[in-house]
């Protein structure tokens, strides 16, 4: 998946999920891992720092 692609998926799941978001694209890369499928894995996890990323820093 290209870094466009990436950052599209990522922002479609934030605008669907909100924060859950970051953790459902987590239980996506446990579950690829588990299964075998490491690259999908390491896919959902660039998704969810991309997410991070656009979240932003922690405001208190």
């Amino acid at each position: 998946m290209s870094e466009t692609q990436i950052h599209a998926v990522a922002r479609q799941m934030l605008e669907m999920h909100g924060a859950a978001a970051i953790a459902q694209a987590s239980q996506k890369a446990l579950s690829c891992e588990n299964d075998g499928e490491s690259e999908e894995a390491r896919e959902w996890r660039h998704i969810a720092e991309a997410m991070k990323l656009m979240r932003g820093p922690h405001q208190s």
